[in-house]
């Protein structure tokens, strides 16, 4: 499903990257979202919580619901997934489908922030982990069903890192949210995230030094040629494998001595999570569970689910830049905050419209018309 981790170069300066895996592909939005950006977030039975962004944001968004004629998407209708504010703070939404479960009773009166809303509260008023908690312990949040999901219970757990290397993941396990705090610096999705660290346990035994000899009575054994360090990382794609293989690439990749070369490494290490269609498959009778999204058609002549990394993005938390590519790219689009400031309004571009062209495209989404 998704992958993500922080990676530091010799500076201690952090960069973070992720993936993210489904069956299909949807119809994904660079939105930059500018200071001032004002969001009204409902949950039926309550009063809104309304609030204007303090920092403008780069994100990659969907539509909450299918578009009609009669009621064509406006800039409201776009949810955020991942993004990287002015201030260094990341926000990443990972599938997680146990969040769905009895959430606690809260009174009419009070104002309540949907999930769905969480990227965009946390990157548009906060540019550090510190002041994400805080506000998180103060701020009522509950799940909606989403209509373009079939009605599924927000099925997400959500992961903000900052400038300072500080990272906390945010989880609604069965309905109840628990904010821990992150010091592997790495997610992917279920089991829910202290499982995951207990799992590091029984891999103590990990490290990026090959032992390329050894002996078994009179015979000496010899590896031919180097990498048999990594032979005791999970080989699997579940997210129990991939999370602690992010953990030993996030702590054992060479420290970059620039942030240029750090970008590049944190790209190469992305890589290793890279998956291409038809990897692993599950056809429909055999109990694989896969995300639905209304209003998709699904592929002709497919007969079975492939999970595929629909796109890929890196953030260069100390620069403020953000970098993305989907399936059909091999290289990068970077996209400069700083470039972008001076926006007031927001911006709509679709990825699909970057096809792997222009290596910067921020003056291409300022070009857009105001969404």
């Amino acid at each position: 499903m998704c992958t993500s981790l922080s990676y530091r170069d010799l500076a201690g300066k952090v960069y973070f990257g992720r993936t993210l895996e489904l069956t299909i592909d949807l119809p994904y939005q660079i939105v930059w979202l500018p200071v001032g950006f004002a969001t009204r977030s409902e949950i039926p039975g309550h009063p809104p919580v309304e609030f204007h962004a303090r920092h403008g944001m780069l994100t990659v968004a969907m539509p909450s619901r299918v578009p009609t004629a009669e009621a064509p998407l406006g800039i409201d209708d776009f949810k955020v997934l991942e993004g990287l504010n002015e201030g260094g703070l990341t926000f990443s939404l990972l599938s997680y489908p146990a969040a769905a479960g009895t959430q606690r009773a809260l009174a009419a009166t009070q104002a309540v922030l949907s999930a769905s809303d969480l990227g965009c509260w946390i990157l548009g008023q906060f540019a550090t982990v510190a002041e994400v908690k805080t506000a998180l312990a103060a701020q009522p949040i509950l799940l909606q069903p989403l209509a373009i999901l079939g009605g599924v219970e927000s099925p997400f757990h959500y992961v903000v890192h900052d400038v300072t290397g500080a990272a906390v993941v945010i989880e609604f396990n069965r309905g109840e949210m628990s904010v821990y705090d992150n010091p592997v610096g790495v997610m992917t999705n279920g089991p829910e995230f202290p499982w995951h660290l207990t799992n590091l346990n029984n891999y103590t035994h990990l490290t990026n030094v090959d032992a390329p000899t050894a002996s078994f009575g009179g015979y000496k054994a010899i590896q031919p040629d180097s990498g048999i360090a990594t032979a005791a990382l999970p080989a699997s794609n579940t997210s129990v494998g991939r999370f602690v293989r992010a953990a030993f690439f996030a702590h054992f990749t060479e420290k970059a001595t620039t942030p240029d070369v750090a970008v590049r490494t944190l790209a190469h290490v992305m890589n290793n999570f890279d998956r291409a269609r038809g990897v692993s498959i599950d056809y429909p009778n055999a109990g694989g569970g896969h995300m639905e999204v209304a209003g998709l058609e699904p592929e002709k002549g497919v007969t079975y689910a492939t999970e595929f990394t629909s796109w890929t993005s890196l953030s260069d938390l100390d620069r403020k830049l953000f970098f993305i590519r989907d399936y059909q790219s091999l290289n990068f689009t970077r996209f400069d905050l700083g470039q972008l400031t001076s926006l007031t309004v927001p911006k709509v571009l679709p990825l699909k419209a970057l096809n792997g062209g222009a290596t910067d495209a921020s003056e291409t989404l300022k070009a857009v018309a105001a969404a």
